[in-house]
């Protein structure tokens, strides 16, 4: 059976299917259709800790669904900016499992993760799938994974 490891950069997710749609992504949605790829063996899901009520009733239905949430704290700089950043630990956990499972997926639009897809695909042998809002996902990471996987209408709520 086919080992899928499944790791969601949730902002970039939320802001790129707000931005394209004025939608919420489905992760219910794309749960059942991976299940159908095969058997999930890890699922993270990388979020900010914002302690409100809102991001906590979607971190719990996150974990209902089978992801593990992974939290970071928000931090808002002295100028206004804010950081909450996951691509490092979202690389260092991609390449932890990589050589345990057949596929790797990744749902996220940002190009620093291309270099990462090649690398595990290169070494491992591992399939990569990149699942993202096709005009908002950066080309290189589109050419990195082995498939590409727009976000359409069909896993949206």
């Amino acid at each position: 059976m086919n080992k899928i490891a499944l790791f969601v950069d949730v902002q970039n997710i939320y802001y790129t299917c707000r931005q394209a749609f004025g939608r919420q992504f489905d992760y219910h949605k794309l749960w059942q259709r991976i299940g159908y790829e095969g058997e999930i063996v890890t699922a993270n899901a990388y979020a900010i800790a914002r302690q409100d009520d809102g991001q906590r009733k979607f971190q719990d239905a996150l974990r209902h669904i089978g992801f593990e949430v992974k939290l970071k704290p928000f931090i808002q700089r002295a100028d206004g900016s804010a950081k909450g950043d996951w691509d490092v630990g979202i690389t260092i956990d991609i390449m932890d499992i990589a050589q345990q499972v057949d596929t790797v997926i990744l749902l996220s639009g940002d190009g620093d993760f291309d270099l990462l897809l090649q690398k595990v695909t290169e070494k491992y042998g591992v399939t990569t799938h990149v699942y993202g809002v096709q005009e908002l996902t950066a080309n290189s990471l589109i050419r990195s994974a082995s498939h590409f996987h727009p976000i359409e209408q069909d896993l949206l709520k």
